[in-house]
């Protein structure tokens, strides 16, 4: 019998006055009665609109109605034939823009939870099978992809079981990108993200860490020896500062550097030897949900006072309505309509306090938010101890720097056709490397068109 229910299945959750003290995952996941009663609110809509929100083509009406049936296997096994990360989609990913924002029911109610049920099938599966490896017949062509991250891992997959040999160039020493480096233990566990990888493998893919393309080889090398085509997925790593006063001083961190301190180099353990500042008060300057990230990770990490900074209103905030959702029922505190004029040092160079000034939205710019405009006579001083700059990345110039033939935009994003081609011939690009820093999914649906288009290439 459907569930007619208006509202999801609700998500256990941790206690966020316990939870804001540990890096265990929030949600704890549905049970499997749990999962049964809420794929029962889906209405199976012929006209599928839920997958048209879909970046990797999911068959989600599919996938719930197995689900529904209790074949929670074969739910994963539908969600697999198009998405190679559903544990991480179904945890990270905005669903409320994109499948579950073209959900019927949730014209008069709420939408179905598709993201929950993806991550429940995802780990049903886990905790109950091995993968299974399909048979392969290898074509004898080789294919470099240059990025362990969810752009390169998807188009790695794709192509390995097309028969492509491929191999990832990384440049950390762990696999997984933006997953491992971004993404805190809270939201994605990173052992969630290394069983993924380890799927990967076992279809052949061959993953080289420690390797900085543009510095130990270039794309030109890895054409030399013998790859027939390259994927460049490296992403948007290189942060933005908002070139203020101050930016130099002791105590002041890129978001990225910042996360990537606490999420792949583990500074939120004791048994991991990594630097890092634990301040009593910090200021994250930014709303998105790196922003989001940064400011619950200070928050675990023992900062009394953590202020999200932000210029604009609550109803222009990027954020995911879930994560600020959660930042603010953990104890983060919003100044929003705020903007930093200056980081003031005390006499050791260390960061002391935060110069801001009100804002007023004005008319809308060329971002279809309102413009954000200072009040005057509105100054105020913040009283912390450090920084963090979350105003957003670009992509790293070094691979397009040390390649000839390959054009990039005004924002240092590769330029490439529709078929994801760059202007050298046999390199192909996606993800953050073209569109600047986006989310997951999306970099991921440019993995798997990307992977259709050198085979494609390949096939001439």
């Amino acid at each position: 019998m459907a569930n007619m229910s208006m509202i999801k299945v609700p998500m256990p959750e941790q206690d966020p006055c316990v939870r804001n003290k540990n890096f265990l995952e929030v949600a704890t996941g549905y049970t499997e009665d749990m999962a049964v009663e809420e794929a029962k609110r889906c209405l199976n809509c012929k006209t599928r609109p839920c997958m048209s929100g879909c970046p990797v083509n999911v068959k989600i009406p599919e996938f719930i109605g197995l689900i529904a049936e209790r074949d929670f296997e074969g739910a994963y096994k539908k969600i697999k034939e198009t998405n190679a990360l559903p544990a991480v989609c179904g945890r990270v990913c905005p669903q409320e823009s994109q499948c579950e924002g073209k959900c019927v029911r949730g014209v008069k109610g709420e939408s179905v939870a598709i993201g929950r049920l993806e991550r429940f099938a995802a780990d049903w599966h886990r905790t109950h099978f091995e993968d299974e490896i399909p048979p392969i017949i290898k074509n004898g062509k080789k294919v470099a992809v240059i990025g362990a991250g969810p752009s390169g891992l998807t188009c790695a997959g794709d192509l390995a079981k097309l028969g492509y040999e491929v191999t990832v160039f990384e440049a950390f020493h762990s696999a997984g990108g933006v997953l491992v480096y971004g993404i805190p233990e809270f939201r994605l566990p990173k052992a969630i993200v290394k069983h993924e990888i380890e799927g990967l493998k076992k279809l052949g893919v061959d993953i080289k860490t420690n390797m900085v393309i543009g510095k130990i080889l270039s794309v030109d090398d890895i054409m030399d020896i013998g790859y027939e085509a390259v994927y460049i997925a490296s992403g948007a790593g290189l942060p933005m500062f908002m070139g203020i006063e101050g930016e130099d001083l002791v105590g002041v961190y890129s978001a990225n550097e910042f996360l990537t301190r606490i999420n792949l180099m583990k500074a939120y353990l004791d048994e991991y030897d990594t630097p890092i500042k634990r301040s009593k008060s910090i200021a994250i300057v930014g709303g998105g949900n790196v922003a989001m990230d940064a400011a619950r990770c200070a928050k675990r990490l023992g900062a009394e006072h953590v202020y999200i900074i932000y210029r604009r209103s609550m109803d222009e905030m990027p954020a995911r309505g879930e994560e600020v959702h959660h930042a603010f029922e953990e104890g983060i505190e919003f100044k929003i309509l705020t903007n930093p004029t200056k980081i003031i040092g005390d006499e050791n160079g260390l960061v002391s306090a935060l110069e801001c000034v009100k804002m007023e939205l004005g008319e809308p710019d060329a971002s279809g938010r309102r413009r954000p405009n200072p009040v005057e006579g509105s100054e105020f001083t913040l009283e912390v101890d450090s920084v963090i700059m979350a105003l957003g990345t670009s992509p790293n110039p070094l691979i397009r720097t040390t390649t000839k033939g390959i054009e990039a935009n005004k924002r240092g994003c590769l330029v490439v056709d529709d078929n994801l081609q760059t202007t050298k011939d046999g390199v192909y690009a996606g993800g953050d490397a073209v569109t600047g820093a986006a989310t997951v999914i999306l970099a991921m649906g440019a993995g798997k068109k990307a992977a259709e288009s050198i085979h494609e290439y390949l096939s001439k």
